[in-house]
């Protein structure tokens, strides 16, 4: 059986694919957490024809490195990451929606 296609996206504990994961929850799941004063965790799935990736955000905890360099098309996503600040700790709810839109035209 093919595995489908499919991107999700996981802050904190609560996770969603991307088709059910509008601004406002994706926002609303931010800001509650850090106006709970914790450190959140977003990371974002993607397992596609030729990726297979889990981007995180700093405060998550490490689960480790793919353990080769990235592929092109691999390397483009990190890019967009690093572009949107989601490698940093001040990243916002924005930062995330906007890799979210851009993600698209590099698949």
């Amino acid at each position: 059986m093919e595995e489908r296609n499919m991107i999700k996206i996981r802050i904190g504990e609560v996770e969603r694919e991307l088709g059910s994961a509008d601004e406002s929850w994706i926002n609303q799941q931010i800001n509650r957490r850090r106006g709970d004063g914790q450190s959140v965790c977003v990371r974002v799935f993607i397992k596609e024809s030729d990726l297979d990736m889990i981007l995180s955000t700093p405060a998550c905890a490490s689960s480790g490195n793919g353990g080769r360099p990235p592929r092109p098309h691999e390397l483009q996503i990190l890019n967009l990451w690093n572009q949107q600040k989601l490698n940093e700790p001040e990243f916002t709810g924005g930062n995330v929606i906007s890799f979210l839109k851009q993600l698209k035209y590099l698949r």
